[in-house]
């Protein structure tokens, strides 16, 4: 009889970790035919700064880290191999720019009221690293979304109001004030932080410690997390 998890993954869609994290993930999941996995996505906001039109990641990386382009560019090199090892598309990932997902975020909120945010967020993945498209694009957004069995009229109308930006802002600080600084973060059940795109077996492991304590706790235990 396999055990239920539920994980929140909170994630940008401009971080590479996070799909890489997702995919390291879903290799963990794999190695547990013992645990039933339930994903949950939320937002984060990486560059919320950043002008709409975008900046040269290398210019805006060697600023926010305070290392020179040659270093940045070596980093990123690094992120591609690890990426392509999980068989992910990660084409592109190098000519990319950074930008503040906002708008894309919103869109997500309502495909995930619709039930279809899971293979969006994918897709804005591969969109992004493998084609360097910008998230924010009304016309792959709409591209996606009608793919996904979305009305065009209302990715349209969102992508050009500021709809669901209030609830965006509102989660993306609630999980700031648990303690979420950086992305991707999965919490296990409401309770269990793990943070950062760590190795498969190791995500495996813990996923099953998890779920035995789980299992073997109290129904009243207070919560371990945040």
């Amino acid at each position: 009889m396999s055990s239920s998890l539920r994980i929140d993954l909170v994630s940008d869609i401009v971080c590479p970790w996070c799909a890489i994290g997702l995919a390291r993930l879903e290799q963990a999941i794999a190695r547990r035919s013992d645990l039933d996995v339930a994903l949950q996505w939320h937002p984060f906001l990486l560059n919320p700064d950043i002008e709409p039109g975008g900046r040269d990641m290398t210019t805006h990386l060697s600023a926010k880290y305070g290392k020179t382009p040659a270093e940045i560019t070596e980093s990123q090199r690094q992120i591609v191999a690890a990426a392509e090892a999980l068989d992910l598309d990660f084409s592109q990932a190098l000519s990319r720019r950074s930008y503040n997902t906002l708008t894309a975020h919103r869109v997500l909120h309502h495909a995930r009221e619709q039930g279809v945010d899971d293979p969006f967020n994918r897709a804005l993945f591969e969109a992004y690293f493998g084609r360097a498209r910008n998230p924010n694009d009304a016309d792959l957004l709409v591209d996606i979304g009608t793919g996904l069995g979305l009305d065009a009229r209302d990715i349209t109308d969102i992508v050009d109001s500021d709809r669901h930006g209030e609830a965006v802002q509102a989660e993306v600080a609630e999980f700031r004030e648990m303690g979420v600084t950086a992305v991707p973060a999965f919490i296990v059940e409401s309770r269990y932080l793990i943070s950062g795109a760590q190795p498969p077996e190791a995500l495996a492991d813990a996923l099953g410690r998890i779920a035995a304590e789980r299992d073997d706790a109290p129904a009243d235990e207070a919560p371990a997390w945040p």
